[in-house]
């Protein structure tokens, strides 16, 4: 079985005999009520294995999506390193054109 405190399949079930006294119950009736557990023991492991199933599709697509994050992330890193040179270059240029404009007001430059 898939968990060792589960003690009996539908199987086990199927095939327990009991025996029979003078006070005992009506076979008919057990063997009904037996079939009904049956069922849900067989209904039981096919949840069972589909939620196994899914768990693990879960667990494969997260595992991928930790990989496309990662692979993300390496590469937002990548540009924003890339982008700090050209972001500083571009205010050095913005600084520029300020200073060149505030001289322009204060030296009274008209070019």
């Amino acid at each position: 079985m898939q968990n060792d405190k589960i003690l009996l399949t539908a199987q086990d079930i199927l095939e327990k005999d009991f025996k029979i006294d003078a006070r005992g119950y009506r076979p008919q009736e057990v063997d009904k009520f037996l079939d009904v557990i049956i069922t849900d023991y067989t209904e039981f492991n096919a949840i069972i294995k589909r939620q196994a199933r899914e768990i693990q599709a879960l667990n494969d697509d997260n595992a991928k999506l930790k990989q496309e994050y990662s692979k993300l992330r390496n590469r937002l890193e990548a540009v924003g390193e890339e982008g700090g040179n050209s972001r500083s270059s571009v205010n050095n240029v913005d600084l520029l054109r300020r200073i060149s404009q505030l001289e322009k007001v204060v030296f009274g430059r008209n070019e």
